[in-house]
């Protein structure tokens, strides 16, 4: 077992309850993999210093430009993320051409984004989604 101070960490930020519970969801897939461990956090309480230690991060919102996002976007807009990877994840179209736009000039890496139909995605696709984001397929 990898002791915990020597895990990857990884963070998603997300703003609405049917995001939350996508949220958990990769939660759960990135804790079924070794040497990961991840944090949850809504919009409105992420800070700047929760994604210093990570090594990916997953964003993922409702609706395009949310207000709950505006210091998520402040703080994307004034960084430099080169080497780490980023998914987005929403259930609708727009939001994730808002989140692409989000993390455009960061130069983090930017997996392919996840598309959740009715807040339900596919169990399958997002395992090989998350390990793709990850590096670890």
């Amino acid at each position: 077992m990898v002791p915990v101070d020597e895990k990857k960490i990884l963070i998603i930020i997300e703003d609405s309850a049917i995001l939350r519970q996508i949220a958990g969801e990769i939660a759960a897939v990135i804790g079924g993999c070794p040497g990961y461990a991840v944090k949850t956090v809504h919009a409105e309480d992420f800070s700047g210093i929760d994604l210093l230690p990570c090594c990916a991060f997953f964003l993922g919102c409702e609706m395009p430009h949310p207000p709950s996002f505006s210091n998520v976007a402040t703080m994307l807009d004034h960084i430099n993320l080169a080497g780490r990877r980023c998914g987005i994840f929403s259930s609708n179209g727009k939001s994730l051409k808002y989140l692409s736009s989000l993390v455009h000039d960061c130069e983090v890496a930017l997996g392919d984004s996840l598309s959740a139909k009715d807040g339900v995605p596919d169990s399958g696709a997002m395992l090989s989604w998350v390990k793709g984001i990850i590096g670890i397929l």
